[in-house]
């Protein structure tokens, strides 16, 4: 039972800096790992406004900064550096990474996915500046302007839906000749007058200096293109959970992992949270909360293998 740490959190977003502050206040021994910046997805946001008890709106750079400080104050380590594997041996976490290996009684899983990109000229560049990847987050930003959503599966469809709320003109786009969301999620949006669907359509080219203001269309079937004026586009064609280091783990058909109310995964003492698990709405306040519940029941894991309940 002898470990380097109780629990190691694999991921630095919201999720796993949320675990890391919840796991070290439980007074637990803490190490955060992350590769890249801390923060994950939340660096791409330039305003933070929804985040319930925020005075002030604050982008995501600085939101990340105050949840590390946090993290750090409460007593957890964090570790910059890359996981090559994590296998689990007996009631014990092995974790093989750049710096060497340590050992886990409880591991959290919070890597986060990665917004899938459509590869078009300008999305790079424009990515932050018109072209967002979440419209709760940035729809309102563009309020009573013409938006371009781009997608056709169900979180398609209900960020379309969102947005029409938000202005009267939404332009959605699908590359083939019908919707694949759910037949009542796409109905909504075919009967919503303020949606102007076009199948068969592809987004060639995002264009702006600055900012997003244009956008090359093209018709897959008669080849003819067209540019449009938009003022932000709305990108949904899916996600790639990062659950490399977890192939055994049970997983959704998207390849989400599964966990139950408590954040456990299929494998004993590991946890899961924020965007890499199976949730049905993914902002920084669900990822946050995640951690914390993944956090929590961490600890009772590890008080069962100590012959106290885990209930």
């Amino acid at each position: 039972m002898e470990t380097n740490w109780d629990v190691i959190i694999v991921g630095g977003g919201a999720a796993g800096m949320s675990a890391a502050q919840y796991a070290a206040r439980a007074n637990l021994n803490v190490l955060l790992i992350e590769e890249m910046a801390l923060g994950g997805q939340g660096l791409t946001i330039e305003r933070l406004e929804n985040y319930p008890g925020l005075p002030e709106p604050v982008d995501g750079f600085q939101f990340s900064q105050n949840m590390e400080k946090q993290a750090r104050e409460f007593g957890a380590e964090i570790l910059n550096t890359s996981v090559r594997s994590l296998t689990k041996e007996g009631n014990i976490f092995k974790i093989n990474t750049g710096k060497g290996e340590f050992t886990a009684t409880a591991v959290i899983m919070a890597t986060g996915a990665k917004h899938r990109n459509l590869g078009v000229p300008g999305e790079d560049t424009l990515a932050g500046r018109g072209i967002s990847y979440c419209a709760t987050c940035d729809g309102p930003f563009f309020r009573g302007k013409k938006m371009l959503v781009v997608g056709g599966g169900d979180a398609a469809c209900d960020e379309a839906g969102f947005l029409a709320k938000l202005t009267d003109e939404v332009v959605m786009i699908h590359r083939k000749d019908r919707f694949r969301a759910q037949p009542a999620v796409a109905q909504r949006v075919l009967e919503n007058e303020k949606i102007d669907v076009r199948f068969d359509t592809v987004a060639e080219e995002i264009m702006g200096e600055d900012k997003v203001s244009k956008v090359r269309l093209k018709n897959v079937k008669t080849n003819e293109t067209v540019t449009e004026d938009f003022a932000a586009v709305f990108i949904f064609v899916g996600s790639i959970p990062q659950t490399a280091l977890v192939p055994d783990v049970e997983k959704d058909e998207a390849g989400y992992i599964k966990t139950d109310e408590k954040m456990m995964t299929s494998l004993p003492g590991m946890f899961a949270a924020g965007d890499v698990r199976n949730t049905p709405f993914r902002q920084v306040i669900t990822s946050a909360s995640d951690g914390a519940v993944a956090a929590h029941w961490s600890a009772h894991y590890i008080d069962s293998l100590k012959g106290q309940a885990y209930v």
